[in-house]
């Protein structure tokens, strides 16, 4: 039977109802006080009894739609995915992570290392477990191609005039332990976090792996080395930011302040030197920019009676080539023994602006396609011959044995070097030449070996190179009592060291491809980084703040203070040259970025003459320095 329509309606029918307004709930409608505890239970037994609905508390929250039930179980679909198949969330880190390298503050951004592993960490919040020999795979493979890249500079450290930069690099990179031990101990920080304060503070990731491993051989509970072995990455991540971008803006703007200098004075003063250096010999710098061939009538009567030889012998500033000639309908070429004659027509190679200023010294430029169908070549030759290493780019310039051919580019463990008159030759640096085939083919003989591109990599020379470099690294040596070993991850880098200068030395086998050194390289530490973020992802946020906020004065002290001595100790102890000093802090510190940031503060490549060799020997030190810190902090 209906409800009468004067007949009021329970109370639990205004809270059931949503319209109504929430002050119902609260027994304030009408000045009705809000119903106790027992007087609510005592109501909703009646209701029980009368067949009523109970007193029950209205569900505020928003009922979930359609899309959002359907999402629910895709979601549930891929976190399990994730976890029972750990390789798919490897690769989703390294997706994630080269996305989050990308993204810039101004001109600065992550990094696609950094990038990688605050991925992992992200990923990593769903717990999952990734087998741990994946990620020393990665690690060994990253490092014997690091060693692989910088071995013939590190060999090259060993010559006399390179000490000053050897010098140098080891006193920054002894500043740089010393700097994270201090602090360390001062702070009370676990060996952990010291790790991961001096592989972030100084820029060098390796460290990750190698104290990993070291701190993994600890007599300790497996816990608690979990536990340390988790801190490393919150400190890296913390001081490596810091860092980095403490250094890039440093070098530059207060390294010559400390040296007393302008940096731009002093690298248009070195520029100004280097072109009369260029004035006074045939100019190498010339070789490094586009060159023509193009044919000419010869009318100037004092080139008239030459031979070819002759011609070229004639004094000039610039470096200048006659390929061949040709009389009537007869070619000749260098070797012959024909003397131009008025009207004969040459082939001349040359720099393009060397044509358009003293073409016309010759005669009018004619068109001769059968005389300039000489086929060119450009080739990338391996510095290898023992009479090319250590000679300078003018006295190679002035050798009878360099006649047609131009340097295009010089690069050096891959920076490229400025093309002076003044920068020498290191053996396993790369000469990329241009010029007839024929000249450019007897130069290679001369100077080294072609490095042809192919896309074959010798993996043989790798595989051997990385299980032999294991085996040397298990080896300990106890030194004052503590026990110090390479691990097999630091033998591998030795092993790259090695078979690198290996490779310069005799090219013909162990060849890389700079495609798959950067698969190596980049990608294997990239997938390092990622599975140590994914394996610490459940601890990173409690790690990071229990230590965050103190990280990030002492990372920023720690970075910066090596760098004032090594600037101070290079400038006036070694009395090096400026631009030499700050190039080799940022090759000690391992940073690419500052070398750039100083290049282009200078407007010169010159500072990058100083970063090759610290590079090498900072690498090998830096990446030392995790086992033995460990030690350290372990006594």
């Amino acid at each position: 039977m209906g409800r009468s329509a004067g007949r009021r309606a329970p109370w639990h029918a205004a809270i059931a109802r949503p319209s109504m307004p929430t002050t119902w709930l609260w027994g304030r409608r009408r000045g009705r006080r809000r119903p106790s505890a027992n007087r609510r239970s005592r109501r909703t037994d009646h209701n029980l009894i009368l067949g009523r609905p109970p007193y029950r508390l209205p569900n505020l929250a928003p009922a979930r739609t359609p899309a959002a039930r359907r999402a629910r179980p895709a979601m549930t679909f891929v976190i399990e995915a994730l976890r029972n198949n750990p390789e798919l969330a490897v690769f989703l880190t390294i997706a994630l992570g080269f996305l989050i390298g990308r993204v810039k503050f101004g001109s600065f951004s992550l990094g696609v290392v950094v990038g990688c592993l605050l991925a992992g960490v992200l990923v990593g919040q769903l717990d999952i477990k990734v087998p741990t020999v994946l990620k020393a795979v990665f690690f060994d493979l990253f490092l014997f191609t690091t060693g692989y890249k910088v071995g013939p500079q590190f060999f090259r450290a060993l010559k006399k005039d390179a000490l000053p930069q050897v010098a140098l690099t080891v006193v920054l990179c002894v500043t740089c332990l010393l700097t994270a031990l201090t602090f360390a101990k001062l702070l009370n920080y676990d060996m952990g976090t010291a790790a991961g304060l001096l592989a972030g503070a100084f820029s060098e990731s390796t460290v990750i792996g190698t104290a990993g491993e070291a701190i993994q051989r600890l007599d300790l509970p497996q816990a608690e080395r979990t536990a340390l072995v988790n801190n490393i990455p919150v400190a890296y991540a913390v001081t490596y930011l810091i860092g980095t971008a403490a250094l890039v803006w440093f070098l530059p703007k207060i390294g010559p302040k400390l040296m007393g200098i302008d940096l731009r004075q002093v690298a248009a003063a070195r520029r100004a030197e280097d072109a009369r250096s260029v004035a006074e010999t045939e100019g190498v710098v010339s070789a490094a920019r586009l060159f023509d061939v193009r044919a000419y009538r010869v009318e100037n009567p004092l080139l008239l009676g030459k031979t070819i030889a002759e011609l070229e012998a004639l004094p000039k500033r610039s470096r200048v080539f006659v390929l061949r000639g040709r009389s009537g309908e007869v070619l000749f070429d260098q070797a012959s023994e024909h003397r131009v004659r008025a009207g004969d027509i040459i082939a001349v190679m040359a720099r393009f602006e060397v044509h358009a200023a003293r073409g016309d010294l010759i005669g009018p430029e004619v068109s001769d396609p059968e005389l300039l169908d000489i086929p060119l070549e450009a080739l990338d030759v391996i510095v290898t011959s023992r009479r090319i290493d250590g000679k300078s780019l003018a006295e190679l310039a002035e050798g009878q044995f360099a006649r047609g051919v131009f340097l295009a580019k010089l690069t050096r463990s891959g920076i490229a070097m400025p093309l002076l008159p003044t920068t020498r030759l290191d053996r396993g640096d790369v000469l990329s030449l241009m010029g007839p085939m024929a000249e450019v083919e007897r130069v290679a003989m001369e100077v080294g070996y072609p490095d042809r591109r192919t896309a074959a990599t010798d993996m043989v020379f790798v595989g051997l190179g990385i299980f032999l470099g294991g085996l040397f690294g298990l080896l300990s040596v106890n030194l004052w009592g503590i026990p110090l070993t390479l691990t097999a991850s630091g033998g591998a880098l030795f092993m790259g060291l090695l078979f690198g200068w290996l490779r310069s030395a005799y090219p013909f086998f162990g060849r890389i491809p700079e495609p798959a050194i950067w698969i190596f390289d980049t990608v294997g530490l990239c997938m390092f980084i990622g599975i140590v973020g994914l394996g610490a992802g459940p601890s990173f946020v409690a790690g990071l703040k229990a230590t965050g906020i103190s990280l990030v004065a002492v990372g920023l002290v720690s970075a910066l203070l090596p760098h004032v001595v090594g600037i101070l100790f290079g400038r006036y102890v070694l009395r090096m040259d400026p631009l030499i000093v700050l190039g080799a802090c940022a090759g000690a510190g391992t940073i690419t970025a500052a070398l750039r940031s100083v290049q282009d503060e200078a407007q010169s490549s010159i500072p990058a003459l100083g970063y090759t060799v610290p590079y090498a020997i900072g690498n090998i030190l830096l990446t030392a320095w995790g086992p033995v810190l460990v030690a350290l902090m372990a006594m």
